[in-house]
């Protein structure tokens, strides 16, 4: 599980720019089931880190439904999807770990883990039957998860007065850009994370904003979960 303790946000004029870099994770994963001819199929998304993630969860889930018919799974991992496995765990060639991973692709994920187990409701499903149920419970694992887009991008705090506050949430309110809780104390601080093609354009228009008077330090670059207002 990622926890962020830093608010971090994305100028949505360059939402589009083909330049950045991005890749897309799972930060909350999600679990949901499917029944297809009293067969339960579980489908379970989880981030991971490496494949020592994947396996130790792998073992967890099998220690979990030690009595389902099939625990198969696919991942990807690295931020250009270096790393891809998957699993039948029994079921044909060809018709669950890969229909699992294939989901994985089509929704532009990595460094996730999708497991999908399979009780047997004594009716076979034929093998376009068994890829459909595997490619459905993936997709309603993916659903039922939180997804970021980590954005590579760099860490940026600035102090204003408390006389500023309201004027620097308007105008980055105009912007469709949500600030989120501040710190108060003897001024009011900010923690941000902008995109790395948007620094200077952010550095600029905050020290518009405050007539010069915010008090700017840039951070750590790096990648982050970016949000932006639709």
């Amino acid at each position: 599980m990622f926890s962020y303790l830093v608010f971090v946000y994305y100028i949505c004029m360059d939402k589009n720019n083909e330049n950045e870099k991005t890749y897309k994770i799972i930060v909350e994963g999600g679990s949901d089931e499917i029944e297809i001819k009293k067969s339960r199929f579980i489908g379970q998304a989880y981030p991971i880190q490496s494949a020592q993630d994947a396996e130790t969860i792998i073992k967890s889930v099998e220690k979990k439904y030690w009595d389902a018919r099939h625990n198969c799974y696919a991942y990807i991992l690295g931020e250009g999807s270096e790393v891809q496995r998957f699993s039948d765990n029994g079921e044909p060639s060809g018709t669950a770990g890969k229909p699992i991973l294939e989901v994985l692709q089509g929704a532009g994920l990595t460094n996730t883990l999708i497991i999908v187990t399979r009780y047997f409701g004594g009716t076979l499903l034929g093998t376009g039957g068994l890829v459909r149920a595997y490619t459905q419970a993936s997709q309603a694992a993916i659903a039922a998860s939180k997804t970021a887009v980590m954005t590579y991008g760099q860490k940026i705090t600035f102090n204003i007065g408390y006389d500023m506050v309201d004027k620097i949430q308007h105008a980055f309110g105009q912007m469709g850009i949500e600030l989120g809780n501040p710190v108060y104390g003897a001024d009011v601080s900010y923690d941000i994370v902008v995109s790395a093609g948007n620094i200077d354009n952010v550095i600029d228009k905050i020290t518009q904003i405050t007539s010069a008077r915010a008090v700017i330090t840039e951070g750590e670059k790096g990648y982050y979960p970016i949000t932006c207002a639709e």
